[in-house]
């Protein structure tokens, strides 16, 4: 066990030997990096990241899969939702699966190849015909989640991928974007159609968190110049509230910034704000404090988290129970405390 971190003193308890259990693996392979601070290819890391491809949940979803790479039926794969192509695709990478598998390599080939529009970006379509979903189909959402899995899978360099990039940053910033639609994708400023044509926060934050994904030296001045714009919306409001623009017959604020969850799927909580902003640099800043208090609050005696929002019975296999307490929720909130100290 590393030396006793100043982060810590924000818990009720040290909730580390739990995390770094050998029963779940993959959540102690991530632990031991994020907070004991190991390295990606540490013996203690690669034998957990093993251990953690030959059994639940990783198993399982990776049994469901077709040998073409796709899950439930063929196509762009958005449905059923939590079960179909993307959805799995994306949980796998939170999960910590092994980039080289040879299935996580079918799946990546598949979803570029049925979700990549004339765009640039990668768009929805819960239908089973494969054929690339129109450019209108392309959300900052989806764009966004499915950017940072093939990005952290180590597709950054196929041009599908590069072109997803360029179409995210154009999209966030207006600069040379070319035609959107204003009642499907998302335009200038995280506009979402979805969203009544309003910035969307929910496709800001999984917007950030692919380009974020891009090792910083290889970030072009459109990127760069993108990511400022997302900082700047998220801290446009505090995010312990989270009143971002809204649907005009909301009155307040979606329930579900308040329900911290695993896995993500196309709605963010507080704590996904909070994770992005302290990956791009910004976990010190004052004005998280509202929303680091928050976070703090939530825990229980033990120094845990409960997973609120877990898709139960949604997903290929029940990844974490519903209202009990979760590692994965315990790992993503003590990683934001830490890089807040």
């Amino acid at each position: 066990m590393a030396k006793r971190a100043a982060w810590l003193d924000r818990l009720n308890a040290d909730p580390r030997p739990w995390l770094l259990e050998d029963s779940t693996p993959a959540v102690r392979a991530a632990a031991l990096v994020r907070l004991e601070g190991l390295p990606a290819l540490a013996p203690e890391v690669l034998a957990a990241r093993d251990l953690a491809m030959r059994v639940d949940p990783i198993k399982s979803i990776l049994q469901a899969q077709d040998p073409a790479g796709w899950w439930v039926k063929p196509g762009p794969g958005y449905a059923p939702k939590y079960s179909g192509t993307v959805w799995n695709f994306m949980f796998l990478e939170q999960l910590g699966a092994d980039p080289e598998n040879e299935q996580i390599r079918a799946a990546a080939e598949y979803v570029l190849q049925a979700t990549s529009t004339t765009a640039g970006g990668l768009g929805c379509s819960g239908s089973h015909i494969e054929r690339p979903p129109p450019p209108s189909s392309v959300l900052h959402c989806l764009n966004g989640n499915l950017l940072r899995t093939l990005i952290r899978f180590g597709y950054f360099d196929d041009p599908r991928v590069k072109a997803a990039v360029e179409w995210e940053a154009r999209a966030i910033t207006g600069l040379g974007m070319g035609r959107w639609y204003k009642s499907r994708t998302s335009g200038p400023g995280f506009e979402c159609g979805v969203n009544e044509g309003r910035p969307c926060a929910w496709g800001a934050v999984k917007a950030m968190r692919g380009l974020a994904a891009i090792p910083p030296r290889r970030r072009t001045a459109l990127v760069r110049r993108s990511l400022e714009v997302g900082v700047e919306f998220l801290f446009s409001r505090d995010p312990s509230v989270a009143d971002y623009p809204m649907p005009e017959a909301d009155t307040r604020p979606s329930k579900l910034w308040f329900k911290l969850g695993f896995p993500s799927g196309y709605a963010a909580d507080v704590l996904q704000v909070l994770e992005v902003l302290a990956e791009l640099g910004h976990g010190r800043d004052a004005r998280l404090r509202p929303a680091l208090s928050w976070l703090q609050s939530q825990q229980d005696e033990e120094g845990r988290w409960s997973n609120r929002q877990a898709y139960a019975r949604k997903t290929t296999v029940d990844i974490e129970s519903q209202g009990k307490p979760s590692k994965w929720v315990t790992l993503r909130a003590c990683a934001v405390l830490s890089a807040a100290e």
